[in-house]
């Protein structure tokens, strides 16, 4: 089998992952965009957003070119921003004339099964029950499954982009407005069924692993190490509250991995965190892994 692609284009992130006929993995990415940036609901994208996505997607064709895949070959998803934004299909017209990419929006449902599918790779999660959470820019998936069998999920509308943007959009962060965050997010976790007793959490997407390496000291990122890592619930909280009280500067430095994320990763940990009490589990795994994965095993190239 030839080589494949699959590229995930979320709010915050742009990700592409190129394997080879064996599955081994050839080319490994992501740059942080902001395409749902502003965004909010049925707006437009950001004129600069969209420039800079475009360009990125530019040079991940010719990637993936290089490495055997045709533009047109590509497997190309787009999630939340996508969904969001009234001008989404103008856009992608845009990247395919000038690309050969073909974007497809796809659905909050459609989202959680596929970083489902990718989330468990390599892990030695057995075959017990397991919830799955990707937590991206505008929306976070959550799905409960047994072992590789998967079952319930849901799409909740609370991102790290969006949260950031609607509860703490500028510099200074105060008690009030953390407090503010978390009961936003505990309101939209109240749809989620706890989790069977017995079950692990898997957390996917830039947001959780970030946070893994931060937890792990890390300040050059490494997926071997992150992979597989453990955050516990408490430090989610720490980290939600280390972050709140810290400078612009302060923040980038404690993400020294991934310093383009560290504006949203106070409101990433406290949706991690309130997803993880609302299940009733103390605290969860991270993959390396995700919805460009699953966008490959789905189609049966994994």
């Amino acid at each position: 089998m030839s080589a494949s692609a699959a590229i995930d284009i979320g709010s915050n992130s742009l990700l592409l992952t190129v394997i080879d006929g064996a599955g081994a993995v050839l080319h490994d990415e992501a740059v942080v965009v902001g395409l749902g940036k502003g965004l909010g609901d049925g707006g437009r994208f950001r004129p600069d957003r969209a420039a800079t996505a475009l360009a990125v997607l530019r040079r991940y064709a010719e990637r993936a070119a290089t490495l055997g895949v045709r533009p047109e070959d590509v497997l190309v998803c787009a999630t939340s921003g996508a969904r969001r934004a009234s001008d989404a299909p103008a856009f992608f017209a845009q990247v395919t004339a000038e690309t050969g990419l073909v974007p497809r929006t796809i659905s909050g449902e459609e989202e959680a099964e596929l970083a489902f599918l990718g989330a468990a790779r390599g892990l030695p999660l057995g075959d017990g029950p397991r919830v799955v959470i990707d937590l991206g820019g505008g929306s976070t998936e959550v799905v409960h499954g047994l072992g590789d069998v998967m079952g319930s999920r849901i799409s909740l509308e609370i991102g790290s982009v969006r949260l950031t943007e609607a509860y703490a959009p500028g510099d200074d962060v105060s008690p009030e407005q953390l407090h503010a965050l978390r009961a936003a997010v505990a309101e939209a976790c109240a749809a989620l069924s706890p989790a069977p007793e017995g079950a692990v959490a898997v957390a996917v997407a830039g947001s959780a692993t970030t946070l893994a390496a931060m937890s792990l000291g890390l300040t050059a990122y490494d997926g071997a190490r992150v992979h597989g890592a453990r955050v516990s619930r408490d430090s989610l909280d720490a980290w939600a509250e280390r972050l709140r009280a810290a400078s612009p500067s302060q923040r980038a430095a404690l993400a020294a991995v991934s310093p383009e994320r560290a504006p949203y990763l106070m409101a990433g940990a406290t949706v991690l965190s309130g997803v993880l009490r609302r299940l009733g589990l103390d605290g969860l795994t991270a993959s390396d892994g995700g919805l460009r994965y699953g966008i490959l095993r789905q189609a049966g190239r994994l």
